[in-house]
């Protein structure tokens, strides 16, 4: 039983290494080469805040434990412990276009890193988070402030002549099947999303007698690749079995599609969301009741000695 939780923590740690790597790369060769239109401050702020309030958070929290900070222990823990932190930082600051302003990277970071801290369901002995902490920063930010959008699709291959605006889609896509086939395990959850995704345009382009390019057009999209290899298949808010992997894509699809008809925009982040809390508050009402379950069965040989006792 060690063991396998000892393989699962070093699989978990070496996939957040390089995803972590993966999203660095993107966010420095996009600004120096591809053509993102957000700033190198803004990338800096951004990732700046997500460590600021992980290693605030973990400090305030170990305080009222009485521990010591996750942070402080061998070398290199402290890069080990804000791999999170970094991932998000780097996801808001490349999927988030607010203009030449700073404070709404930093906004998202902080709501990202928040979530995790704030949104907790038990698990086992202790608890964990449900909701996707970039895309829940990503979420927020849209829904706070309407003047921010998300990065045009265009900006991820802007300055890439002929071939090359292939072959970053197709390399991106690469990496993340490797990535989540070797350490997340969430291929069947891409399926479900993928799947889902297609079901729904060929539903609404019934529905509505259009063309059924329209509704499949995202799927080219650089920002769709990214959300489908990077966001979507975080594997501390997703389910572990395949068939509820491929539930849970296809839930995010078919919410994608209501919000799409309801003529929601950004409705991908806002799909996972509402996914994401919708299985958390599940899964919360399903512990309590296992709980009171197993109270009730330890406490009813008390009673049965009790009621034997008031016989007597």
């Amino acid at each position: 039983m060690s063991n396998s939780v000892d393989t699962g923590r070093t699989s978990r740690l070496g996939g957040l290494r390089r995803f972590a790597v993966a999203i660095t790369i993107l966010n420095v060769v996009g600004r120096a080469v591809l053509g993102f239109e957000q700033s190198w401050a803004q990338w800096l702020v951004a990732l700046g805040s997500a460590y600021a309030a992980e290693i605030l958070f973990e400090t305030l929290i170990a305080w009222g434990q009485r521990r010591r900070p996750n942070y402080i222990g061998r070398p290199g823990q402290v890069v080990d412990f804000l791999l999170s932190a970094h991932i998000a930082g780097n996801a808001v600051s490349m999927l988030l276009y607010g203009s030449d302003r700073l404070w709404p990277f930093a906004f998202a970071a902080v709501v990202a890193i928040s979530s995790k801290t704030i949104f907790r369901i038990p698990a086992g002995r202790g608890t964990r988070h449900f909701l996707n902490p970039s895309n829940t920063g990503i979420s927020t930010t849209l829904l706070c402030f309407p003047w921010v959008g998300v990065a045009a699709p265009y900006m991820f291959t802007e300055n890439l002549p002929g071939w090359a605006d292939w072959a970053l889609p197709l390399l991106i896509i690469c990496t993340g099947t490797f990535l989540n086939a070797r350490f997340t395990g969430r291929l069947p959850l891409i399926a479900g999303w993928v799947g889902g995704f297609v079901a729904q345009a060929v539903l609404r382009s019934l529905l509505f007698h259009g063309p059924l390019i329209a509704p499949l057009l995202p799927l080219t999209g650089v920002t769709f690749v990214l959300f489908t290899f990077y966001m979507v298949t975080d594997p501390a808010t997703t389910p572990h079995a395949p068939r509820h992997q491929v539930l849970f894509g296809a839930a995010v699809a078919a919410t994608y599609g209501a919000l799409v008809m309801l003529h929601v925009v950004f409705g991908m982040f806002f799909a996972l969301t509402i996914v994401c809390a919708a299985r958390g508050l599940c899964l919360y009402v399903q512990t309590l009741l296992a709980r009171r379950s197993q109270a009730q069965i330890q406490a009813a040989p008390q009673v049965l000695a009790v009621m034997g006792r008031t016989e007597q």
